[in-house]
């Protein structure tokens, strides 16, 4: 009688989907079997590419002579510590009474990345190969995946990526690291007082060494330039609000030598005589605007998004953040972690009343429950289609994190930091379904003998999602308060245009212009997703997405193996990122020899190229000949100048 063979990624999901599948027999020596199922799994990795001296044993030995090295056919083999689990798979594959196979490794191109390269190793053939690709571990997202499972080949385009991706980090890991550390090796070694230097390239990682180094010396290199600015005090002893002066095309210091900037002086002398200009002038009020501002809740959470957010609130590392929130996916508690989407699909947003009504009934969290009550009090629509938070064209694998409703029966075992994390991903969910906060908004011009002097103020009129930010619900131990302007707008509102306004005083007040803020391990996360940049502004993120260096699954590693080979120092207690002095070393051969590879918007192409393939916008062959024509003629021009 024929059976399925199911192949997962961990041995902890092959549990889930044996749950799912009513399989209760004993677990074997690598593997579950009952009637009509049998299922194995993967730990990780099983196959790796082979160092080059498999391919020669000469190559073992860094000579210039051997590079390029662009092998024709390449090698894999299995890792020595995984071979015997290896051989597991390896025998139920090739069994004869499987007559189909199911492959559950994670739904991304790392996981599809796994599982071929095990087939291609083996050479499975005259077998059904079906690929499961689902968004949670929930049993009816199981359920969903193993009846829609599509054939295999359908992602025949994902894994021509994910072989490329390996074969670009492979070929640009060995040339350069090999280059530059026989060029320049001996030297290094001297200046960090070693015996040897290695040098260690990578296509990511070098470029994110090169943001983190570039930082670190702009912040070194900046010199403080204080300046003056001049504000006015105007209405009353009791009631009175603060302006500031801004130069304008009317005014008499337009153009002036005397200004640092639009709105400060760089001696505080002409500040002050600029004052004493404008003693006992009348003050009118020359433009007033009075306006409503709504703002709607953040996007939901993407990987990256919460491993910053992770480390500004609990100081930890994305792949610690990385590594709970794939410990909530298995958990069934929250849906696929490596997403790089920050919205839902429409499918998935026409049954999300199943994710809410799972909290309500079944999440015995006073805080959540408050929220929950609330939303049902006011009667708030759970209606998300034509909204913001829901959009097919920016989902590509997976949509954006959120809670699944289920898995509760494993809340109550998980360490206080997950559970934390946990609800951070709950709040965030929740919020969306929570009206706009509404705000007043005020703006005046005052002029003084063509001098304006400027003010605003805004004030929360209603909360709305704001609410679960604040942590109104319940004590807000972990949330981060939110800086609005609480300023109360009444003293404006009896002012009108062309009213004259009472001065009463001016003063000077000292500024300073500010070097750049240090990366952080989580603030990284979001410059590699946005190709370099480290953009605060939400929606401006979301804009010019599409180019980032690394992927969402492999992010957190770059930043671990930086650190790991001492390129880069992370404060345990703040999580700031520093280079070390080796690093800076390092920086500065890279980019003396081949600047580009610490260009961000150069390691973006080749992710996008990636991305091309995986879409099959380019072919294969299209992109390794790119790929390799790079290498030819960075070692060619390097040579030459020995």
């Amino acid at each position: 009688m024929p059976k399925n063979l199911l192949i997962t990624e961990k041995p902890s999901v092959a549990m889930e989907f044996a749950k799912v599948l009513k399989i209760d027999t004993a677990r074997k020596d690598g593997y579950i079997e009952a009637n009509d199922w049998v299922i194995t799994w993967c730990v990780g990795h099983l196959i790796t590419m082979s160092y080059p001296e498999k391919y020669d044993e000469n190559l073992k030995f860094w000579r210039l002579d051997t590079l390029p090295f662009l092998p024709k056919e390449y090698k894999y083999e299995v890792i020595p510590s995984v071979e015997k689990q290896f051989n597991i798979v390896k025998n139920l594959l090739l069994r004869e009474d499987i007559d189909t196979i199911y492959v559950g490794t994670d739904s991304g191109r790392e996981g599809e990345y796994i599982y071929r390269l095990v087939d291609k190793m083996i050479g499975v053939t005259g077998k059904n190969k079906k690929r499961i690709w689902i968004d949670s571990q929930t049993e009816e997202e199981i359920l969903r995946g193993i009846k829609e499972a599509k054939d295999l080949s359908e992602y025949d385009s994902l894994s021509d990526s994910a072989y490329l991706r390996a074969k670009e980090d492979y070929l640009i890991g060995i040339n350069f690291s090999r280059l530059l550390s026989i060029i320049y090796g001996r030297r290094i070694a001297k200046q960090i007082n070693e015996d040897k230097a290695c040098i260690s390239v990578g296509r990511v990682m070098t470029c994110v060494l090169g943001m983190v180094v570039s930082r670190e010396r702009e912040i070194r290199n900046f010199v403080k330039t204080k300046y003056y600015k001049v504000l006015g005090k105007f209405g009353d002893e009791t009631s009175s609000f603060a302006a500031e002066w801004k130069v304008t095309e009317n005014s008499k210091m337009f153009n002036s030598p005397k200004l640092y900037n639009e709105s400060g002086f760089k001696n505080e002398n002409d500040a002050k005589d600029f004052i004493l200009s404008l003693k006992d002038k009348d003050a009118v009020i020359t433009d007033i605007k009075k306006s409503k501002q709504k703002e709607n809740a953040p996007l939901l959470f993407n990987l990256a998004e919460i491993q910053n957010e992770c480390t500004k609130r609990f100081k930890i590392k994305p792949d610690e953040t990385l590594e709970i929130i794939q410990n909530l996916y298995e958990k069934k508690l929250v849906t696929y972690p490596r997403t790089d989407a920050r919205v839902l699909s429409s499918a998935v947003a026409k049954e999300i009343s199943k994710n809410l009504n799972g909290l309500a009934k079944n999440f015995k969290d006073a805080e959540t429950q408050a929220i929950i009550n609330k939303m049902i009090s006011e009667k708030y629509s759970t209606n998300l289609l034509k909204t913001k938070y829901v959009n097919d064209s920016k989902i590509t694998d997976h949509y954006a994190i959120t809670p699944t409703g289920q898995g509760f029966e494993n809340y109550d075992k998980l360490p206080e930091l997950q559970k934390q994390i946990y609800k951070l991903i709950v709040k965030r969910f929740l919020s969306i379904f929570f009206p706009p906060a509404e705000f007043n908004k005020l703006s005046l011009n005052i002029n003084i003998e063509n001098e304006t002097f400027s003010a605003s103020g805004k004030v929360c009129t209603k909360l709305g999602f704001m609410e679960i930010t604040k942590g109104l619900f319940a004590n807000a131990s972990t949330e981060e308060k939110d800086d609005e302007d609480d300023n109360n707008l009444d003293i404006f509102k009896n002012l009108k245009k062309n009213d004259k306004i009472n001065v009463v005083n001016f003063e000077t007040k000292d500024s300073e212009t500010s070097p750049p803020n240090r990366y952080n391990s989580g603030s990284i996360i979001l410059a590699m997703e946005n190709a370099g940049k480290l953009i605060e502004d939400e929606e401006l993120r979301e804009q010019i997405k599409g180019a980032g260096i690394g992927t969402s699954a492999t992010r957190a590693e770059i930043i671990k193996k930086l650190e790991k080979i001492k390129y880069i120092d992370i404060n345990s207690r703040t999580q700031i990122i520093t280079p070390t002095n080796k690093g800076e070393i390092i920086y500065d051969v890279v980019n003396m020899s081949m600047p580009d590879m610490l260009n961000p918007k150069l390691t973006a192409s080749w992710e996008k190229g990636l991305d091309m393939v995986a879409k099959k916008e380019i072919n294969s062959q299209e992109f390794m000949t790119k790929l390799e024509n790079y290498i030819h003629s960075k070692i060619d021009k390097l040579v030459i100048k020995i």
